[in-house]
Protein backbone atom coordinates (compact mmCIF):
# COMPACT_ATOMS: atom_id res chain seq x y z
CA UNK A 1 0.00 0.00 0.00
CA UNK A 2 1.46 3.20 -0.89
CA UNK A 3 -0.02 6.99 -0.23
CA UNK A 4 -0.84 8.87 -3.52
CA UNK A 5 -1.85 12.96 -3.46
CA UNK A 6 -5.00 12.74 -5.51
CA UNK A 7 -7.39 15.73 -6.23
CA UNK A 8 -10.28 14.45 -4.62
CA UNK A 9 -13.04 14.01 -7.01
CA UNK A 10 -17.30 14.85 -6.58
CA UNK A 11 -17.23 10.94 -5.44
CA UNK A 12 -14.50 10.56 -2.68
CA UNK A 13 -16.19 14.47 -1.47
CA UNK A 14 -19.54 12.70 -1.50
CA UNK A 15 -18.57 9.83 0.50
CA UNK A 16 -16.28 11.59 3.19
CA UNK A 17 -19.22 13.36 3.57
CA UNK A 18 -21.73 10.54 3.97
CA UNK A 19 -19.15 9.39 6.70
CA UNK A 20 -19.29 12.63 8.55
CA UNK A 21 -22.90 12.45 8.72
CA UNK A 22 -23.30 9.19 9.66
CA UNK A 23 -21.01 9.10 12.44
CA UNK A 24 -19.47 12.72 12.70
CA UNK A 25 -15.90 12.52 12.18
CA UNK A 26 -13.73 13.08 9.45
CA UNK A 27 -12.45 9.39 8.16
CA UNK A 28 -9.30 8.08 5.91
CA UNK A 29 -10.05 7.00 2.39
CA UNK A 30 -9.03 4.10 0.59
CA UNK A 31 -8.89 2.74 -2.66
CA UNK A 32 -8.18 -0.54 -4.82
CA UNK A 33 -8.92 -1.08 -8.05
CA UNK A 34 -11.08 -3.99 -10.22
CA UNK A 35 -9.10 -6.02 -12.49
CA UNK A 36 -8.86 -7.01 -16.44
CA UNK A 37 -7.15 -10.57 -17.32
CA UNK A 38 -5.46 -9.42 -20.79
CA UNK A 39 -4.48 -13.35 -21.04
CA UNK A 40 -4.38 -16.45 -19.07
CA UNK A 41 -7.63 -17.66 -17.97
CA UNK A 42 -8.53 -20.56 -15.46
CA UNK A 43 -4.92 -21.00 -15.40
CA UNK A 44 -4.38 -19.16 -11.56
CA UNK A 45 -6.10 -21.91 -9.71
CA UNK A 46 -3.56 -24.50 -11.76
CA UNK A 47 -0.22 -22.92 -10.22
CA UNK A 48 0.12 -21.30 -13.86
CA UNK A 49 0.90 -18.10 -15.47
CA UNK A 50 -1.61 -14.99 -15.85
CA UNK A 51 -1.00 -11.03 -17.11
CA UNK A 52 -3.93 -9.03 -15.11
CA UNK A 53 -3.78 -4.85 -15.07
CA UNK A 54 -5.57 -3.07 -12.29
CA UNK A 55 -8.21 -1.24 -14.05
CA UNK A 56 -10.22 2.53 -13.07
CA UNK A 57 -12.72 1.29 -11.49
CA UNK A 58 -12.32 0.09 -7.91
CA UNK A 59 -13.86 0.34 -4.69
CA UNK A 60 -13.54 3.33 -1.92
CA UNK A 61 -13.57 2.91 1.58
CA UNK A 62 -13.76 5.52 4.42
CA UNK A 63 -13.06 4.49 7.94
CA UNK A 64 -12.02 5.66 11.44
CA UNK A 65 -11.87 3.55 14.74
CA UNK A 66 -14.73 2.56 17.47
CA UNK A 67 -14.04 2.22 20.86
CA UNK A 68 -16.02 -0.89 21.07
CA UNK A 69 -15.27 -4.42 19.45
CA UNK A 70 -17.94 -3.94 16.57
CA UNK A 71 -17.45 -3.19 12.60
CA UNK A 72 -19.86 -0.79 11.61
CA UNK A 73 -20.30 -1.27 7.88
CA UNK A 74 -22.75 0.89 5.64
CA UNK A 75 -22.97 0.42 2.06
CA UNK A 76 -24.04 3.42 -0.12
CA UNK A 77 -24.13 0.88 -3.26
CA UNK A 78 -26.67 -1.72 -1.50
CA UNK A 79 -28.14 1.44 1.29
CA UNK A 80 -27.39 -0.87 3.91
CA UNK A 81 -26.09 -0.52 7.64
CA UNK A 82 -24.92 -3.63 9.16
CA UNK A 83 -22.89 -4.21 12.56
CA UNK A 84 -19.98 -7.17 12.84
CA UNK A 85 -19.55 -7.55 16.33
CA UNK A 86 -15.37 -8.76 16.35
CA UNK A 87 -15.98 -10.95 19.22
CA UNK A 88 -18.71 -13.50 17.59
CA UNK A 89 -18.04 -13.39 13.90
CA UNK A 90 -19.66 -16.75 12.30
CA UNK A 91 -17.09 -19.29 11.18
CA UNK A 92 -18.07 -18.88 7.09
CA UNK A 93 -20.20 -16.54 5.09
CA UNK A 94 -23.89 -16.37 4.49
CA UNK A 95 -24.30 -14.97 0.80
CA UNK A 96 -24.54 -11.44 1.82
CA UNK A 97 -22.09 -8.78 0.47
CA UNK A 98 -21.32 -8.05 4.41
CA UNK A 99 -19.19 -11.84 4.22
CA UNK A 100 -16.30 -9.86 2.15
CA UNK A 101 -16.19 -7.35 5.18
CA UNK A 102 -16.63 -10.07 7.93
CA UNK A 103 -13.94 -12.63 5.94
CA UNK A 104 -11.05 -9.66 5.93
CA UNK A 105 -11.73 -9.05 9.41
CA UNK A 106 -11.57 -12.74 10.30
CA UNK A 107 -8.63 -13.48 8.85
CA UNK A 108 -6.79 -10.30 9.96
CA UNK A 109 -7.20 -11.36 13.67
CA UNK A 110 -6.52 -15.08 12.46
CA UNK A 111 -2.73 -13.65 11.25
CA UNK A 112 -2.30 -12.63 15.06
CA UNK A 113 -3.27 -8.85 14.66
CA UNK A 114 -5.56 -7.31 17.22
CA UNK A 115 -8.34 -5.37 15.28
CA UNK A 116 -9.95 -2.54 16.69
CA UNK A 117 -13.77 -1.88 16.02
CA UNK A 118 -14.66 0.61 13.48
CA UNK A 119 -16.93 2.38 11.19
CA UNK A 120 -16.23 2.40 7.49
CA UNK A 121 -18.13 3.38 4.63
CA UNK A 122 -18.52 2.02 1.19
CA UNK A 123 -18.72 2.91 -2.35
CA UNK A 124 -17.60 1.02 -5.57
CA UNK A 125 -17.99 1.44 -9.25
CA UNK A 126 -16.66 -2.08 -10.15
CA UNK A 127 -19.55 -3.80 -12.07
CA UNK A 128 -20.88 -6.91 -10.00
CA UNK A 129 -20.84 -10.56 -12.04
CA UNK A 130 -18.93 -9.18 -14.56
CA UNK A 131 -15.77 -10.53 -14.15
CA UNK A 132 -13.35 -7.78 -13.25
CA UNK A 133 -13.17 -8.33 -9.91
CA UNK A 134 -15.68 -6.34 -7.59
CA UNK A 135 -15.18 -8.91 -4.98
CA UNK A 136 -11.34 -8.74 -4.78
CA UNK A 137 -11.99 -4.80 -4.99
CA UNK A 138 -13.84 -4.66 -1.68
CA UNK A 139 -11.60 -7.29 -0.10
CA UNK A 140 -8.32 -4.93 -0.47
CA UNK A 141 -9.72 -1.76 0.05
CA UNK A 142 -11.43 -2.87 3.24
CA UNK A 143 -7.85 -4.83 4.21
CA UNK A 144 -6.31 -1.66 3.86
CA UNK A 145 -8.18 0.14 6.18
CA UNK A 146 -8.63 -2.19 8.64
CA UNK A 147 -5.35 -3.17 8.35
CA UNK A 148 -4.04 0.93 9.48
CA UNK A 149 -6.46 0.48 12.06
CA UNK A 150 -4.51 -1.85 14.03
CA UNK A 151 -1.17 0.00 13.53
CA UNK A 152 0.62 -2.94 11.68
CA UNK A 153 2.06 -3.16 8.46
CA UNK A 154 1.65 -5.60 5.77
CA UNK A 155 3.77 -6.02 2.43
CA UNK A 156 0.92 -6.01 -0.81
CA UNK A 157 1.71 -9.23 -1.10
CA UNK A 158 0.53 -10.43 2.77
CA UNK A 159 -2.45 -8.18 2.42
CA UNK A 160 -3.27 -10.03 -0.91
CA UNK A 161 -2.88 -13.55 0.65
CA UNK A 162 -5.36 -12.64 3.56
CA UNK A 163 -7.98 -11.36 1.29
CA UNK A 164 -7.71 -14.67 -0.79
CA UNK A 165 -8.12 -16.57 2.43
CA UNK A 166 -11.24 -14.39 2.92
CA UNK A 167 -12.71 -15.08 -0.32
CA UNK A 168 -11.53 -19.15 -0.28
CA UNK A 169 -12.63 -19.77 3.43
CA UNK A 170 -15.25 -17.54 4.83
CA UNK A 171 -16.94 -16.48 1.82
CA UNK A 172 -16.94 -19.87 0.38
CA UNK A 173 -15.16 -19.56 -3.37
CA UNK A 174 -12.21 -21.03 -4.47
CA UNK A 175 -10.87 -18.62 -6.34
CA UNK A 176 -6.52 -18.18 -6.86
CA UNK A 177 -4.69 -15.13 -6.14
CA UNK A 178 -4.44 -12.88 -9.15
CA UNK A 179 -7.40 -10.83 -8.80
CA UNK A 180 -6.35 -9.66 -4.65
CA UNK A 181 -2.62 -9.50 -6.38
CA UNK A 182 -3.44 -6.88 -9.00
CA UNK A 183 -5.61 -4.92 -6.68
CA UNK A 184 -2.31 -4.70 -4.13
CA UNK A 185 0.08 -4.46 -7.16
CA UNK A 186 -1.23 -2.53 -9.65
CA UNK A 187 0.94 0.37 -11.83
CA UNK A 188 -0.14 2.59 -14.28
CA UNK A 189 0.07 1.69 -17.89
CA UNK A 190 1.59 -1.44 -17.37
CA UNK A 191 0.62 -5.40 -17.43
CA UNK A 192 1.39 -7.70 -14.75
CA UNK A 193 3.22 -11.30 -15.66
CA UNK A 194 2.49 -13.10 -12.63
CA UNK A 195 3.60 -16.82 -11.65
CA UNK A 196 0.52 -18.19 -9.26
CA UNK A 197 3.27 -20.41 -8.05
CA UNK A 198 6.14 -18.50 -6.94
CA UNK A 199 4.15 -15.17 -7.07
CA UNK A 200 7.27 -14.07 -8.80
CA UNK A 201 6.16 -11.12 -11.30
CA UNK A 202 7.22 -8.59 -13.39
CA UNK A 203 5.61 -5.33 -14.60
CA UNK A 204 4.54 -4.95 -18.74
CA UNK A 205 4.77 -1.51 -20.68
CA UNK A 206 1.35 -1.00 -22.39
CA UNK A 207 2.13 1.36 -25.00
CA UNK A 208 0.75 4.73 -24.64
CA UNK A 209 -1.24 4.58 -28.30
CA UNK A 210 -3.78 1.45 -26.93
CA UNK A 211 -6.61 1.08 -24.68
CA UNK A 212 -8.33 -1.82 -22.73
CA UNK A 213 -11.76 -1.65 -23.78
CA UNK A 214 -13.72 -4.06 -21.87
CA UNK A 215 -17.56 -4.97 -23.46
CA UNK A 216 -20.05 -6.25 -20.79
CA UNK A 217 -22.55 -8.67 -22.42
CA UNK A 218 -24.97 -7.79 -19.81
CA UNK A 219 -25.25 -11.34 -19.37
CA UNK A 220 -24.69 -13.76 -16.52
CA UNK A 221 -26.03 -17.60 -16.78
CA UNK A 222 -27.10 -19.34 -14.07
CA UNK A 223 -24.54 -22.50 -14.21
CA UNK A 224 -21.11 -20.11 -13.82
CA UNK A 225 -21.12 -20.52 -10.57
CA UNK A 226 -21.49 -24.31 -10.64
CA UNK A 227 -19.68 -24.99 -14.04
CA UNK A 228 -16.56 -23.57 -12.42
CA UNK A 229 -16.37 -25.26 -9.47
CA UNK A 230 -16.66 -28.46 -11.93
CA UNK A 231 -13.71 -27.16 -14.17
CA UNK A 232 -11.77 -27.15 -11.11
CA UNK A 233 -12.32 -30.63 -10.44
CA UNK A 234 -11.93 -31.87 -13.77
CA UNK A 235 -8.33 -29.84 -13.51
CA UNK A 236 -7.66 -32.00 -10.76
CA UNK A 237 -8.92 -34.93 -11.78
CA UNK A 238 -6.33 -34.95 -14.47
CA UNK A 239 -3.41 -34.04 -12.60
CA UNK A 240 -4.72 -37.04 -10.26
CA UNK A 241 -3.98 -39.40 -13.24
CA UNK A 242 -0.43 -37.89 -15.07
CA UNK A 243 0.77 -37.88 -11.57
CA UNK A 244 0.86 -41.45 -11.54
CA UNK A 245 2.50 -41.31 -15.35
CA UNK A 246 4.77 -38.50 -14.76
CA UNK A 247 7.41 -37.74 -11.96
CA UNK A 248 7.27 -34.68 -10.14
CA UNK A 249 3.25 -33.08 -11.62
CA UNK A 250 1.78 -31.40 -8.86
CA UNK A 251 -0.48 -29.27 -10.97
CA UNK A 252 -0.75 -28.87 -14.66
CA UNK A 253 1.82 -26.13 -14.63
CA UNK A 254 4.14 -28.87 -14.62
CA UNK A 255 2.49 -31.21 -17.56
CA UNK A 256 4.20 -29.72 -20.89
CA UNK A 257 2.19 -30.55 -24.43
CA UNK A 258 4.51 -33.62 -25.32
CA UNK A 259 3.26 -34.60 -21.92
CA UNK A 260 -0.27 -34.35 -22.69
CA UNK A 261 0.56 -35.66 -26.21
CA UNK A 262 2.01 -38.94 -25.07
CA UNK A 263 -0.36 -39.14 -21.87
CA UNK A 264 -3.76 -37.90 -22.82
CA UNK A 265 -5.20 -40.73 -24.08
CA UNK A 266 -5.09 -41.92 -20.28
CA UNK A 267 -7.67 -39.08 -19.55
CA UNK A 268 -11.18 -38.54 -19.82
CA UNK A 269 -11.97 -36.74 -23.37
CA UNK A 270 -13.61 -34.29 -21.54
CA UNK A 271 -10.76 -33.78 -18.82
CA UNK A 272 -8.18 -34.05 -21.72
CA UNK A 273 -9.99 -31.18 -23.80
CA UNK A 274 -9.37 -29.33 -19.77
CA UNK A 275 -5.80 -30.19 -19.86
CA UNK A 276 -5.12 -29.27 -23.34
CA UNK A 277 -6.56 -25.44 -22.85
CA UNK A 278 -4.69 -25.02 -19.40
CA UNK A 279 -1.23 -26.48 -20.72
CA UNK A 280 -1.73 -24.53 -23.91
CA UNK A 281 -2.81 -21.62 -22.05
CA UNK A 282 0.49 -21.04 -20.33
CA UNK A 283 2.11 -21.56 -22.98
CA UNK A 284 0.30 -18.67 -24.64
CA UNK A 285 0.88 -16.09 -21.46
CA UNK A 286 4.93 -16.96 -21.32
CA UNK A 287 4.48 -16.26 -24.90
CA UNK A 288 2.30 -12.54 -24.75
CA UNK A 289 4.59 -11.41 -22.69
CA UNK A 290 7.56 -11.54 -24.65
CA UNK A 291 5.20 -10.01 -27.52
CA UNK A 292 4.76 -6.91 -25.67
CA UNK A 293 7.87 -6.98 -24.48
CA UNK A 294 9.44 -6.48 -27.82
CA UNK A 295 6.38 -4.00 -28.86
CA UNK A 296 4.82 -6.56 -30.96
CA UNK A 297 1.14 -6.25 -30.81
CA UNK A 298 -0.24 -8.31 -33.64
CA UNK A 299 1.13 -11.33 -31.75
CA UNK A 300 0.03 -9.90 -28.80
CA UNK A 301 -3.58 -10.10 -30.56
CA UNK A 302 -3.43 -13.25 -31.94
CA UNK A 303 -2.85 -14.90 -28.84
CA UNK A 304 -5.43 -13.21 -27.60
CA UNK A 305 -7.67 -14.79 -30.25
CA UNK A 306 -6.19 -18.23 -29.59
CA UNK A 307 -6.66 -17.94 -26.10
CA UNK A 308 -10.42 -17.04 -26.43
CA UNK A 309 -10.91 -20.49 -29.08
CA UNK A 310 -9.48 -22.21 -26.09
CA UNK A 311 -11.79 -21.30 -23.66
CA UNK A 312 -14.81 -21.75 -25.83
CA UNK A 313 -13.67 -25.02 -27.46
CA UNK A 314 -11.35 -26.86 -24.88
CA UNK A 315 -12.65 -25.59 -21.66
CA UNK A 316 -16.02 -24.58 -22.77
CA UNK A 317 -16.92 -21.71 -20.71
CA UNK A 318 -17.63 -19.17 -23.47
CA UNK A 319 -21.21 -18.33 -24.51
CA UNK A 320 -23.28 -16.99 -27.41
CA UNK A 321 -22.89 -13.37 -26.03
CA UNK A 322 -19.29 -13.32 -25.26
CA UNK A 323 -18.56 -14.88 -28.63
CA UNK A 324 -20.76 -12.56 -30.33
CA UNK A 325 -18.63 -9.54 -28.76
CA UNK A 326 -15.24 -11.04 -29.96
CA UNK A 327 -16.49 -11.63 -33.48
CA UNK A 328 -17.94 -8.27 -33.78
CA UNK A 329 -14.74 -6.85 -32.26
CA UNK A 330 -12.21 -8.81 -34.31
CA UNK A 331 -13.63 -7.37 -37.69
CA UNK A 332 -13.07 -3.72 -36.93
CA UNK A 333 -9.87 -1.75 -37.82
CA UNK A 334 -7.68 -1.08 -34.73
CA UNK A 335 -8.39 -4.04 -32.73
CA UNK A 336 -5.31 -6.14 -32.11
CA UNK A 337 -7.06 -8.44 -30.22
CA UNK A 338 -10.21 -9.72 -28.43
CA UNK A 339 -10.83 -12.31 -26.22
CA UNK A 340 -13.45 -13.50 -23.39
CA UNK A 341 -12.12 -12.32 -19.25
CA UNK A 342 -13.13 -13.96 -16.23
CA UNK A 343 -14.88 -17.25 -15.41
CA UNK A 344 -16.93 -17.72 -18.03
CA UNK A 345 -20.43 -17.86 -19.13
CA UNK A 346 -21.15 -14.11 -19.04
CA UNK A 347 -19.47 -11.29 -18.25
CA UNK A 348 -16.92 -9.19 -20.29
CA UNK A 349 -14.61 -9.11 -23.43
CA UNK A 350 -11.32 -7.34 -22.93
CA UNK A 351 -10.06 -5.85 -26.25
CA UNK A 352 -6.86 -4.22 -27.27
CA UNK A 353 -8.12 -1.23 -29.18
CA UNK A 354 -5.83 2.05 -31.26
CA UNK A 355 -6.37 4.96 -29.31
CA UNK A 356 -7.50 6.61 -32.02
CA UNK A 357 -9.68 3.79 -33.17
CA UNK A 358 -12.26 3.79 -30.13
CA UNK A 359 -15.13 5.74 -30.62
CA UNK A 360 -15.57 3.71 -34.08
CA UNK A 361 -14.97 0.53 -32.13
CA UNK A 362 -17.48 1.84 -29.43
CA UNK A 363 -20.33 2.34 -32.44
CA UNK A 364 -19.83 -0.61 -34.24
CA UNK A 365 -19.72 -3.13 -31.27
CA UNK A 366 -23.05 -1.38 -29.71
CA UNK A 367 -24.78 -1.40 -33.25
CA UNK A 368 -23.76 -5.15 -33.71
CA UNK A 369 -24.87 -6.25 -30.36
CA UNK A 370 -28.01 -4.60 -29.71
CA UNK A 371 -29.27 -6.03 -33.01
CA UNK A 372 -28.16 -9.53 -32.28
CA UNK A 373 -29.34 -9.52 -28.94
CA UNK A 374 -31.81 -6.58 -28.07
CA UNK A 375 -28.99 -5.63 -24.94
CA UNK A 376 -27.07 -3.15 -25.03
CA UNK A 377 -23.80 -3.44 -23.92
CA UNK A 378 -21.90 -1.30 -21.29
CA UNK A 379 -18.39 0.01 -22.42
CA UNK A 380 -15.72 0.56 -20.46
CA UNK A 381 -12.44 2.36 -22.17
CA UNK A 382 -9.85 1.75 -19.25
CA UNK A 383 -5.82 1.88 -19.10
CA UNK A 384 -4.07 0.30 -16.47
CA UNK A 385 -3.76 2.06 -13.17
CA UNK A 386 -2.36 1.62 -9.82
CA UNK A 387 -3.15 -0.80 -7.00
CA UNK A 388 -4.50 0.02 -3.68
CA UNK A 389 -3.60 2.78 -1.73
CA UNK A 390 -4.51 5.88 0.86
CA UNK A 391 -6.05 8.50 -0.71
CA UNK A 392 -5.04 11.97 0.34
Amino acid sequence: MHDRDLTVDDSLQILGDVFVRLFAVTPRIYQAPGRVNLIGEHTDYNDGFVMPAAIGLGTCVAAAPRSDRKLVVHSEDFLEQIEVPLNDVAPRGNHHWIDYVAGVAKMIEVSGRYLPGANLVISGNVPQGAGLSSSASLEVAVGAALLDLTGSKATPVELARLCQHAENDFVGARCGIMDQFAATHGQRERALLLDCRSLEYRLLHLPEHVRLVICNSMVRHSVAAGEYNQRRAECEEGVRILATLLPGVKALRDVSPSDLSAFGHELRPTVERRCRHVIGENDRVVRAANALERGNLEEFGRLMQQSHQSLRDDFEVSCHELDLLVDLASGIDGVYGARMTGGGFGGCTVNLVRAGCVDKFEAEVRKGYEQATGKTPEIYVCSAADGVSRVA
